[in-house]
């Protein structure tokens, strides 16, 4: 059974960096698609940066501060925050696509602000 656990979210002020780590446990067959996706309060849940193969992708708001990247021999995928902004403030979510299943983290917080 495959698991996804994030962690590395909290509290930072504006302009604060933060490190989100994604640890997946279980063998997954097929992985072809790793990313973060993000859910403020009162929005629909937003693709944040996604890597397949050696292409990395990012939404706009966040393209030039943010930076996704994987250990594979970890199993972990990481997000690099740099620059936060309070529109930055949501939870954030891990995903990982493969051929026998997509799975999803439990979330975790990051809150931006003074």
């Amino acid at each position: 059974q495959v698991q996804l656990m994030e962690s590395g979210g909290g509290l930072v002020q504006p302009g604060g960096s933060l490190r989100l780590s994604c640890a997946a446990s279980g063998t997954i067959v097929g992985l072809n698609f790793m990313g973060w996706y993000r859910q403020a309060p009162g929005k629909e849940r937003e693709l944040v940066a996604g890597i397949s193969g050696a292409d990395t992708n990012y939404a706009g708001a966040v393209k030039g501060r943010f930076t996704i990247s994987r250990d594979s021999a970890k199993n972990t995928l990481y997000l690099q925050m740099n620059s936060l902004k309070p529109e930055d403030t949501a939870v954030y979510y891990c995903t990982m696509r493969s051929l026998t299943g997509n799975y999803w983290g439990q979330g975790t917080q990051v809150t931006v602000s003074s």
